[in-house]
Order: C-alpha cells, then sequence, then structure tokens
C-alpha cells in the first residue's frame, strides 16, 4: 500500500511575481463580463435573436444591453410590437420556402407571421412581449436610438416603459466595455 505525501501550498512552489500573476488572472476570469448587441430590424423573425442573446448573457450572469436603431425600434413601441411581422418576400431561409411571386399575394405575410407564431408557440418559445419583460426582469439595459426616434418620429412615450434613451455615442460607450458586441 502506498501513501502519497501532502500536496505543497501553491504558492510555496511558485515565486511570489507569478503567484500574483496567476491570482490576477483568476479575478478577472470572475469580474463581470458585458455583452452589446444591436437590433436594427423590425420585423418578427429578427425581434426574437438579439431577446434570446441578452436574456441568456442576462441568465448566464452577464451584463447585457440592446441598442434599438431603425427599424429595430419597432420591438420596443408599445404601438408597433403587436404588428411584427415576417415577410415571405426575399426570405430564402424561412421554414417554408416560398417563391417571391407567391409571397407578393395578398394574405402571404399574415400566413408567414400566423406560422412563425404557431411554430415558435409549438417549441413553448416565449412571444417577443414575454422576451422583453424577462430582459427587463433580468436587468438588461434597453437602450432607445434617440437619432432615430427624431428620424422616423417616434415619441418617448411610444416606447415601453422603462427603455432608457441615447445615441450613438451612449451605446459606443457602453459597447467599449464589452467582452461580446453584436449586430443583429
Amino acid at each position: 500500500m502506498t501513501t502519497t505525501a501532502p500536496r505543497p501550498d501553491l504558492a510555496s512552489l511558485l515565486d511570489p511575481e507569478l503567484f500574483r500573476r496567476l491570482h490576477e488572472e483568476t479575478h478577472k476570469a470572475t469580474e463581470i463580463r458585458r455583452v452589446a448587441l444591436v437590433a436594427s430590424k423590425g420585423t418578427l423573425d429578427m425581434a426574437y435573436p438579439p431577446l434570446i442573446l441578452a436574456t441568456t448573457a442576462a441568465a448566464m450572469g452577464m451584463e447585457c444591453g440592446i441598442f434599438f436603431t431603425f427599424y429595430g425600434l419597432d420591438i420596443i413601441n408599445k404601438k408597433k410590437l403587436a404588428g411584427l411581422k415576417v415577410s415571405p418576400i426575399a426570405n430564402p431561409a424561412a421554414p417554408i420556402p416560398v417563391p417571391n411571386i407567391l409571397g407578393m399575394i395578398p394574405g402571404a405575410t399574415y400566413l408567414a407571421t400566423f406560422i412563425m407564431k404557431r411554430m415558435m408557440g409549438a417549441q413553448r418559445m416565449p412571444t417577443v412581449p414575454q422576451l422583453l419583460d424577462m430582459c427587463q426582469q433580468l436587468n438588461v439595459k434597453l437602450i432607445g436610438c434617440t437619432t432615430t426616434m427624431g428620424v422616423m418620429g417616434v415619441a418617448k412615450e411610444d416606447l415601453r416603459d422603462g427603455v432608457d434613451l441615447g445615441g450613438a455615442a451612449t451605446f459606443l460607450d457602453y459597447a467599449a466595455k464589452a467582452q461580446v458586441t453584436l449586430f443583429v
């Protein structure tokens, strides 16, 4: 039967400078990580990616913010949120590919939107409003682009409660401290 000697203390094996650097690296790994997302499209199919990424990042303990610009503002616009649609035109990655000529038939967008909502429901995916609620419960920073709001005539009152306002400089300042930045 062999006995093992007690393990020496790690600090005694390493020189003090190396031990200090390892300690700092370990500490860095436990620092808050930040994710910065840009949501620039206001269709139903393009609302899901930034919201899913944000809720996932927040659930993983990351700080997260989404900058809603151009048509992405529709995702946080109380007047437009319920009307987000999926276009069947020029959407070759759609689960049911539709030739463009058929996508132009009246009612095709309604049908594509209905099918997507049904597919998402069948997979028990939260709705876009539910994902926005989750974002806010998880302290995801929602930033409405003030420049786009001015261009598109969107008032602060049109946006969901709890949305911060800021321009490109606000987002860039936030994103400059992020380890992950994505344009969706």
